[in-house]
């Protein structure tokens, strides 16, 4: 049973199913996917983007993505200028690259791929991983935005992971809501474990972004499919928080 269609409630193992979510994949559904600027806002902007040149292939937008990040790691950033591109996204946009950021403070996509705006369609939620509300917004920016390009991108020293590893190994509960972030990554961390990871954490964090670029690549009706159709190309990095280099894991 794919995300896409269902979720799990972390407190009741209960399959829920949103009567808005099944209506809005049904309208996804109808969207032209070899046509992807083709719905709302974005249709006036088919056969002509606010920015041209995000309308790249998926090996290009790979490459841009992964050049900003050489020009941020030498310093080399280029200079953003806010005004110039503002009356053209006032009216839409066609972000080259989808993002699924943590919500680390110490990282700010933008800059470590040295974008501006309307280049990067940026979701963030601690422990960057995909859950309904993640994928349901990767879906419209690769459907009908048309972004070529989905990367996870965790980082080193991630906290959520960290706070998960002792869940797992030592038992320890979170309050709020937090508990549900470590149920959510544990898989990662348990995979680590058995395979005898000395560092857990690092480990973790690596596998828990293998993880979900293998969920998004698989993940019917829309992902897979634009997958499929060589329309979008699902990938995995690293950030380093030392340096700023990422490096790429799947």
């Amino acid at each position: 049973m794919c995300i896409s269609c269902n979720t799990k409630s972390v407190f009741t193992g209960e399959t829920v199913a949103s009567p808005a979510r099944r209506s809005w994949l049904k309208a996804a559904s109808a969207v032209s996917l070899a046509a992807p600027l083709s719905l709302g806002a974005t249709a006036a902007f088919a056969s002509s983007p606010p920015k041209p040149a995000n309308v790249l292939t998926p090996d290009q937008a790979l490459e841009r993505l992964m050049q900003g990040n050489e020009r941020y790691v030498s310093g080399k950033t280029e200079p953003v200028n806010f005004a110039k591109t503002r009356a053209a996204l006032a009216g839409g946009q066609n972000p080259y690259a989808c993002l699924v950021s943590c919500a680390d403070s110490r990282i700010g996509p933008e800059y470590a791929f040295d974008e501006g705006r309307g280049d990067l369609f940026v979701t963030r939620v601690a422990g960057n991983f995909v859950n309904t509300d993640i994928l349901a917004s990767l879906e419209y920016g690769t459907a009908v935005l048309g972004a070529p390009l989905v990367m996870v991108l965790g980082h080193t020293s991630c906290g959520a992971i960290d706070a998960t590893v002792k869940a797992v190994t030592q038992n320890a509960s979170y309050p709020g809501h937090i508990q549900a972030l470590t149920t959510a990554l544990s898989p990662a961390v348990r995979q680590s474990q058995a395979a005898g990871a000395k560092d857990l954490v690092m480990a973790a964090t690596l596998e828990n972004v293998r993880l979900n670029v293998l969920q998004l690549q698989q993940s019917n009706p829309i992902l897979a499919e634009r997958v499929s159709m060589g329309q979008l190309k699902v990938v995995g990095g690293l950030y380093h928080l030392d340096t700023g280099k990422v490096e790429m894991v799947v």
